[in-house]
């Protein structure tokens, strides 16, 4: 039976994650034009975005945390984005469509822990995700001429990691939301939407009234688009949001699993768990 308290946290078995990942992966490969189509509406965005730039060609970059343009600027945003719909969304869109299939309640019948379940769920989401982030930011740099020349790779590559840690355990609560409210899908877009826009996603932080600052600053997103940029346009200065980042994924990854695990008990007890 899947463990609904994990306290102390249990370590999730590779082996189980991995099937699942497989099974997922599976899944994705079966429908080919709508893993085109993905794509091809991530290089759409990236294009809405260069042509909303050359609006602001002339106007100064000061306030861009060290981009050199608006469209630099804003694809950092839209990579750490995709980043965070994969790590928040992730594993709610997941959960939806296992209760649509009805192998919901199938999977949790299996010696299985919680943090397995809802980590396995939303691995390959995630692992997609940040090959889509990485996938964009190549294009910006070589269809739209963003300089990589200043980047501190180690800091790229530990901000990405620690964003998707830190933001995956945004995931797993959304997750547990799903399970009780069924439609919660919704509210994870809203959520994944609202933190993207005041933590400096496409326009800088300051625009922004002082209230809807002060909330943007204490986000894990924050971390992610201020850390992200200062790796790759000023070449140093990410410690601090990485930093940051590992302790929300420390301290959020346990509690999250544990709403999960919340989630999973609530619905067992209510007899919802494969209601949809």
């Amino acid at each position: 039976m899947t463990n609904a308290f994990p306290f102390p946290f249990s370590i999730p078995r590779l082996g189980v994650i991995a099937a699942l990942v497989r099974r997922d992966y599976l899944v994705q490969r079966s429908y080919r034009l709508a893993f085109v189509l993905d794509l091809f509406y991530g290089v759409i965005n990236l294009l809405v975005f260069f042509f909303i730039s050359q609006t602001f060609d002339d106007t100064s970059t000061q306030d861009l945390d060290g981009a050199p343009s608006y469209f630099a600027f804003a694809s950092i945003g839209i990579a750490i984005t995709i980043v965070l719909q994969a790590a928040s969304g992730g594993l709610a869109h997941r959960i939806r469509e296992e209760q649509l299939t009805g192998t919901l309640e199938a999977l949790t019948a299996q010696p299985i822990t919680t943090p397995e379940l809802s980590f396995g769920l939303a691995a390959f989401q995630f692992g997609f995700g940040m090959l889509r982030a990485a996938f964009y930011l190549l294009l910006s740099a070589l269809m739209f001429g963003v300089s990589f020349a200043d980047t501190d790779w180690v800091g790229f590559i530990t901000i990405l990691i620690a964003s998707g840690a830190a933001l995956a355990s945004i995931g797993v609560v959304l997750g547990a939301i799903v399970l009780v409210m069924k439609r919660g899908e919704v509210l994870t877009g809203a959520v994944t939407f609202a933190m993207g826009l005041v933590s400096g996603a496409y326009f800088p932080t300051d625009v922004l009234p002082s209230w809807l600052q002060a909330l943007g600053s204490i986000m894990p997103t924050r971390f992610a688009f201020d850390g992200l940029r200062a790796a790759i346009f000023q070449g140093g200065g990410w410690g601090g949001d990485a930093l940051a980042l590992i302790v929300f994924a420390l301290v959020g990854l346990p509690l999250g699993v544990w709403c999960f695990g919340r989630g999973l008990l609530h619905s067992r007890r209510a007899g919802t768990i494969s209601q949809y």
